[in-house]
Parts: C-alpha cells; sequence; structure tokens
C-alpha cells in the first residue's frame, strides 16, 4: 500500500497490491485505489492482521480504510494541524502519530480512541514507541527553512523521552545540528535510530543503568 502526493491537478490516491499476483506490479494496476480528496494523506501504516490501514492527512485527521472494499471504516480528528508520522505498538495494538502541532498522540489501533498526548513547544515530525518499556520517544524541531537562521540549542533538535503512561517527558538527547525528521526503536528496545535534517542517521545506545532503572521502577 501506498499513496500519492496532491499535485499538478492530481488527487491523492491510495493504492493497494497484491505481492501475490506479480500481473500487478508489472502492469503497475493496484487492485484497488481510494480517491482521497478532502486532504491528502501524509502517512499510513497497516494495521492489526492487514485488514485495514490508518492514515494520517495534512489537515490533522485520522481514518480507517478496508484493504478489501476501499470503504472508510472510521474517522477522528484529535490534531489542528498536518500529521507527519504514524508508528504502531510493537503488538500492534495501538500507534502513535507526530504532527505540526506540538504534539504527538497515542491511540486505539481497532477503535481509533485517544488515549494519550505528548506536549512539547515544537512541531513534532517522528514518534516511536519502546518495544519493551512504556517509553515515546519523539523527534523535530523547527520547520526546515528557518533552520539556518537559528543556533542548534535555540532549534530543539534534541530526541525527548516521555513515560507512555504519565505523559511525562524524563530525558532528553542531543546530537543532530538540524531538526529531526525520523526516529526509530530496535526491535530489541535496546538502541533507537534518528535521522535528521542534517543528513545524519545517528545509532544511541541505551546505557544498563537505563534497563536497571526501568526493571526497579
Amino acid at each position: 500500500m501506498f499513496s500519492t502526493d496532491k499535485q499538478m491537478g492530481y488527487q491523492c490516491f491510495v493504492s493497494f497490491f497484491d505481492l501475490r499476483d506479480s500481473s500487478q506490479i508489472e502492469n503497475n494496476e493496484p487492485y484497488m485505489k481510494i480517491p482521497c480528496s478532502d486532504s491528502k494523506i501524509t502517512s499510513a501504516v497497516w494495521g492489526p492482521l492487514g485488514e485495514f490501514i490508518i492514515a494520517g492527512h495534512e489537515n490533522g485527521e485520522l481514518n480507517q480504510f478496508s484493504a478489501k472494499s476501499g470503504e472508510q471504516l472510521s474517522n477522528i480528528k484529535e490534531h489542528t494541524k498536518q500529521i507527519n508520522d504514524i508508528q504502531t505498538s510493537r503488538d500492534m495494538t495501538m500507534f502513535i502519530t507526530a504532527s505540526k502541532d506540538n504534539t504527538a498522540k497515542l491511540f486505539d489501533c481497532t477503535t481509533l480512541e485517544h488515549l494519550k498526548t505528548f506536549r512539547t513547544e515544537r512541531p513534532v515530525n517522528s514518534a516511536a514507541l519502546s518495544p519493551i518499556f512504556d517509553h515515546v520517544v519523539l523527534g523535530g524541531g523547527q520547520e526546515a527553512m528557518d533552520v539556518t537562521t537559528t543556533s542548534t540549542r535555540i532549534g530543539k533538535f534534541e530526541a525527548r523521552f516521555f513515560h507512555l503512561a504519565f505523559e511525562e517527558e524524563f530525558g532528553r538527547v542531543k546530537g543532530h545540528f538540524g531538526p529531526i525528521n525520523s526516529v526509530a526503536f530496535h526491535p530489541d528496545g535496546k538502541s533507537y535510530s534518528s535521522g535528521g535534517e542534517d543528513g545524519y542517521v545517528r545509532i544511541h545506545y541505551f546505557d544498563p543503568q537505563y534497563f536497571e532503572f526501568e526493571f526497579e521502577a
């Protein structure tokens, strides 16, 4: 599944391909295309069991679309600005969104119920859920066009860690010289990576104390 941009007179579409059918790939003919005329899709992921997709839009809306019929199953609007990123939890029961409205939010994958909110003072470009702890990492910063006029300290280019349940920030990691565009935890939960506007991908390995503290808590 992938979505296309809305530009030059073409509206946004979500295209679905069945990889078992080679002709769909060779002929570039998806088995289904869903038009999104109101607001283009800026991020999308598969839901549990591949039965539907969860799509985030430029206007802050979230939609569920059936992967069989293309029907819109659910629609909510908890963000006031564009959704930049969506990532699911390891067990696919929850997902987290990152938005230009300076927040990241946690939702139930099936019901789209809004569960938690993580607030910052800058646009959030990416957010990820730890596979082993109740931790969230956020990455972001100001708009790319403003970066050259700002020092690295003022731009707030740190990765920020929040507790999933308490919604409280408990740590920051510096390193990038520009906004962070993407963050991801390693599947074993012992490290995370961040990609920035500065062109660098940074891999951070957690200290042993990180695990000792969490298990004691």
